[in-house]
């Protein structure tokens, strides 16, 4: 019997040769077959070769979900360097430092998108490491991707990004995404090989997915939802790929219609605007069968209604971190509206769990412990050992309980962590950008509820005596300096922040000034 592959370059040639005529990816420029998605991922391989990557280099990719977006992470992992997601809402100043901190030679980004021309904003000054920018094509024919893949033609070039490819193990870094830590600078998390791909495999089997799905993928491929529940879950599976680039409603359910999506992942908002779209009622979503989603609290009835109304056979939520793979809890198939609503699930992909708390059923902090907890932060020894303990176990700074059928329900957060629109968001991040506007004495930051966002930013300011400062520049300040969905959607000034008898900033106060 064959052993599952455990590398990315090893998965894409057993799908390659096992489904060679199958469709891997379809977007409105190009539809592969395996095969053909094969090839092109072998000749970017080899342009990366030719640019002079080397093996264990990291290479950056920041664009939004394109086809090349899947050539060039596949690409990567082929010529044995480690993939850098990053957000596309980032500004030039959060791409730079990422940059840097990784020494990548080269970065794949879009070309102008929404308006944006972002990589042209970067400080390369600051990336003395960083000889290469490859341009994608997005809104216009303003790329150099062709450019670029022509230098992977040569026999020499394949050649060695193949001898590259097959000497990747399952312990080598496969990625590293980066996830705000609450001392306001991202950390990289280092994952590996057999860590995203086993990940991802138990992902699709809690929804059963094979080579006949068709998968809609909405979710960003810099997130571990779009990128591991997304294309390594499909590159494993046989599934057919059809990323969006950006979402509209009406556009995602013309899609389902068009492609017979069997497949739709994504945050309950999503779901959200299907069901209360006018519109919905013109197309045909009879083809979706399996859809995923998770967050602190969805509601029962948003479950049966996707259930119902859509008439989705499979309807999970899930839980998971970026220092777990990507993963950690999810439900499965047989459990009803209520457990899919209200917890968040069992283990998958070989993970404990155990709620550290004083007695048995009380709330305390969730733990994480197996072979899928990450290899460790990116330069940063200290965090590591804060994070996951001598025992193994992963501290995620989410409360839970686990019930006895032992699905895991959070219940609040160890930290200040806030989710808007599925993206976490650290506070102290947002102070710290805040404590460099003229006249911020102090502030502080908190997530509100919002009944699109699911949660948004709320900042609390303290004027320095004198200060002529307005919600509007407070807000204006913020959106220079950091991403969309890190942006305070409303400011309220005080004449102090509330403080406990140690000095510390006592956020539940503000919650309930709310």
């Amino acid at each position: 019997m064959t052993s599952v592959p455990q590398t990315t370059p090893a998965v894409l040639d057993r799908i390659a040769r096992a489904l060679p005529d199958h469709e891997a990816l379809v977007t409105p420029e190009k539809t592969l077959t395996f095969t053909q998605l094969r090839d092109e991922v072998r000749r970017a391989a080899a342009a990366m070769v030719d640019l002079g990557v080397n093996p264990g280099d990291r290479v950056a990719v920041w664009s939004p979900n394109t086809w090349h977006w899947v050539v060039a992470c596949l690409a990567t992992h082929y010529a044995g360097a480690v993939l850098v997601p990053l957000n596309t809402r980032y500004t030039a100043t959060e791409a730079t430092d990422i940059l840097a901190r990784t020494q990548a030679p080269l970065l794949i980004a879009a070309g102008e998108f929404l308006g944006a021309d972002r990589s042209t904003e970067l400080d390369r000054d600051a990336l003395p490491a960083l000889r290469h920018i490859v341009r994608v094509p997005v809104e216009k024919t303003d790329g150099t991707w062709a450019e670029f893949v022509a230098r992977g033609e040569r026999a020499d070039a394949l050649a060695e990004a193949d001898a590259r490819a097959a000497a990747v193990s399952p312990d080598d870094i496969s990625d590293i995404l980066f996830t705000s830590g609450t001392t306001g600078r991202s950390k990289g998390v280092l994952c590996a090989h057999r860590q995203s791909l086993a990940g991802s495999a138990a992902w699709a089997a809690c929804g059963e997915v094979d080579s006949t799905d068709r998968y809609l993928c909405i979710n960003p491929f810099f997130h571990n939802f779009g990128y591991k529940a997304g294309i390594l879950a499909c590159l494993q599976t046989g599934a057919t790929l059809i990323p969006m680039v950006t979402f509209d409603a009406e556009q995602a359910m013309r899609a389902v219609q068009e492609h017979r999506a069997s497949v739709l992942p994504g945050p309950p908002t999503i779901y959200q605007m299907l069901l209360d779209h006018p519109n919905r009622g013109r197309y045909d979503l009879s083809s979706l069968r399996f859809a995923v989603t998770g967050a602190a609290v969805v509601p029962v009835v948003l479950i049966e209604r996707m259930q119902t109304e859509l008439d989705i056979d499979i309807v999970l939520t899930a839980y998971g971190l970026t220092e777990a793979s990507g993963f950690g809890t999810m439900c499965r198939p047989d459990d009803d509206a209520v457990t899919v609503a209200t917890t968040c699930g069992r283990p998958i992909a070989d993970f404990e769990l155990r709620i550290d708390a004083p007695g048995d059923g009380e709330p305390g902090e969730v733990l994480l412990r197996g072979p899928n907890v990450m290899l460790g932060y990116l330069d940063d020894p200290a965090a590591t050992a804060a994070a996951v303990d001598t025992a193994g176990w992963l501290h995620t700074g989410d409360v839970g309980t686990v019930d006895a059928a032992g699905n895991l329900r959070i219940t609040d957060r160890l930290k200040d962590m806030y989710i808007c629109g599925g993206f976490n968001v650290y506070p102290a991040e947002i102070e710290q950008v805040l404590a460099r506007l003229s006249g911020v004495a102090e502030a502080a930051v908190i997530g509100v509820p919002d009944d699109r966002l699911g949660e948004v930013g709320k900042a609390f300011v303290v004027r320095l005596p004198g200060a002529d400062l307005d919600e509007a520049a407070v807000i204006a300040h913020t959106k220079a300096h950091l991403a969309n969905f890190k942006t305070p959607r409303s400011v309220e000034f005080l004449d102090a922040l509330p403080r406990n008898p140690g000095g510390k900033v006592v956020k539940p106060l503000l919650r309930e000034s709310i």
